[in-house]
């Protein structure tokens, strides 16, 4: 069977307490009842061209390029886990995604950046007072068909998504700033209760959507562990849960 793959906007909301930014105090309101997603309804991106964005986890950097060149982003951040070396070993279509990037576009593009610990790179120190920090497909590799590796792979995955999540917060531009989170639908994905992690960090969740890669042209998306060779693509549906600062905006109509 394919793989749902929706894309998961997760509007953060946090509001200020003291020095820090911590998840308000007071109850949340009751939301409305959630509206499922018409498929026929084209999704709207969830971003706009002046917006300030980092990208973390970046693949072969071909969403960050689709941006750049298709829709005219001109202040991106792009990152990825890997190193240089490593990510052209795994993925030798990044060098010229790449290339374009920083030669054409002069965007920025950073590797070796872990999406758990963002302040920790001195090039973002700087880059703060985001409109947009977005995280495709995180994943942690390893999966398996084995019950005990399966636990270990989705406690991993919580454990980034957490720490992804605080490490984001103190870089959004306050209140508006959102987090978006793209994920595929189904089994382990739906595991990870990617709501329940954002509200748990003091976040609140602003609405979902379906993610269509069509409205990105030369985006592919990169397993983990690098190119296959007559490999299958992904199939389904992914989503989009947005994110954002509490005491923020209200999305209520959206929220799921």
């Amino acid at each position: 069977m394919g793989r749902n793959r929706r894309q998961k906007l997760l509007k953060i909301q946090s509001s200020k307490t003291g020095s820090g930014i911590r998840a308000a105090a007071q109850p949340v309101p009751q939301q409305k009842t959630a509206r499922k997603p018409n498929p026929d309804v084209k999704s709207p991106l969830p971003f706009e061209p002046e917006d300030k964005i980092l990208l973390v986890g970046e693949g072969d950097f071909s969403f960050a390029r689709s941006l750049a060149e298709h829709h005219g982003f001109c202040a991106l951040t792009a990152t990825g886990f890997d190193t240089k070396d490593s990510l052209l070993s795994k993925y030798p279509q990044a060098r010229q995604n790449i290339e374009y990037l920083v030669e054409e576009a002069q965007q920025t593009v950073l590797h070796g950046v872990d999406a758990t610990k963002l302040v920790a790179c001195s090039a973002l120190r700087k880059t703060i007072e985001l409109d947009r920090v977005v995280f495709n497909f995180p994943h942690v590799g390893g999966k398996s068909k084995d019950v005990n590796r399966q636990v270990r792979y989705n406690q991993g995955a919580i454990e980034l998504l957490v720490g992804f999540f605080k490490a984001a917060v103190p870089m959004l531009r306050k209140p508006e700033g959102t987090i978006i989170v793209t994920v595929f639908e189904g089994e382990p994905y739906t595991l990870w209760n990617i709501k329940d992690l954002a509200r748990h960090v003091g976040l609140r969740v602003g609405c979902s959507f379906k993610f269509q890669s069509e409205m990105y042209p030369g985006y592919k998306h990169a397993r983990t562990l690098g190119n296959i060779e007559g490999g299958g693509g992904w199939r389904g549906e992914t989503r989009n849960a947005r994110t954002k600062r509490k005491g923020g905006e209200s999305d209520s109509e959206n929220e799921e």
